[in-house]
């Protein structure tokens, strides 16, 4: 085969390999009212590991789960309206864990929302005890080789919204999306999205909890939601915050919550995070196998 006959043909879709605007999503902050109960969920549960720098206090309390994070400040609960989508090493020993939660912690959880269930794709189902849905996943190829973080959060809303909300998406925050049955995938960084899933279901109010994103092109999208009155807070020359989501062609708003948007000179981009390994123990302690070794950069690598 000629050097010109094989430029020519048609081989990969160049569009799987765009990465877009948005870069990454970085954390979930929900508000939690007991930040002991947090810790025995998210770090003796879940497996995942307090952020041993910042806000190692008892008014917040931020979880690193790779790359990503959940930031729990200490107030009245709030529910993510929508599912979580987690990826850990070892999805056994998740199973291990919070079979140990449930069975050894029953008094400490009575009257919590905390559940879990096996689901048929092999993933996991986990109520958090607030009522936070989350969904794990086994390290694998799905992800990227992803093997811990957080690589999509499913957000519902209204029937009919979707497409509009890719619209938003691709015209204003220069992300690219796929519009799927009823749903629409937007694009962050490398093996992350965001994926906006229709209900027929009534939604409840919005509760005030946000996702926060960093922008390559972040002078743009602010440019166009101030147009649309949509800024909902000035924090700083690197970060901005609006809540609605709309139709960039009619101004309706398709969807509600608060996007924490910062640029790439916020200080904290491409932070490392510490990450432990969650399959020591005190009694099957290994020596040089405290840490996390492993892909976690879901986002912007």
């Amino acid at each position: 085969m000629s050097e010109e006959m094989s430029v020519s043909e048609k081989r990969y879709d160049r569009k799987t390999q765009d990465v877009g605007n948005v870069l990454a999503l970085e954390h979930v902050n929900v508000t939690v009212p007991d930040q002991e109960l947090a810790a025995l969920f998210y770090v003796s549960g879940m497996g995942f590991t307090r952020d041993p720098y910042i806000d190692f206090g008892t008014a917040n309390m931020w979880i690193n789960v790779g790359s990503q994070q959940f930031h729990l400040p200490r107030a009245d609960a709030q529910v993510f309206t929508g599912t979580i989508g987690l990826v850990v090493p070892d999805i056994d020993r998740l199973r291990g864990r919070l079979k140990k939660l449930s069975d050894r912690s029953r008094s400490r959880l009575e009257g919590t929302s905390f559940d879990y269930t096996d689901n048929e794709d092999g993933s996991v189902s986990v109520r958090c005890p607030w009522g936070n849905q989350l969904r794990v996943h086994a390290a694998g190829d799905d992800f990227g080789g992803l093997d811990l973080g957080m690589p999509y959060v499913e957000i519902d809303v209204a029937a009919g919204r979707s497409a509009g909300i890719a619209r938003f998406y691709e015209q204003v925050m220069g992300a690219p999306t796929i519009e799927g049955d009823r749903q629409a995938e937007v694009r962050v960084g490398r093996s992350q999205t965001l994926r906006f899933i229709e209900t027929t279901e009534e939604l409840p109010a919005y509760d005030g909890h946000h996702l926060a994103v960093y922008l390559a092109n972040f002078s743009g999208p602010y440019d166009a939601m101030v147009e649309r009155d949509l800024i909902t807070m000035e924090s700083n020359d690197h970060e901005y915050r609006f809540q609605d989501i709309v139709d960039p062609d009619t101004g309706e708003v398709l969807a509600t919550i608060e996007h924490e948007v910062r640029s790439m000179f916020h200080p904290m981009f491409d932070r490392e995070l510490v990450n432990r390994n969650a399959g020591q123990s005190f009694g099957s302690y290994r020596a040089g196998h405290d840490a996390h070794v492993g892909l976690t950069h879901g986002g912007h690598g």
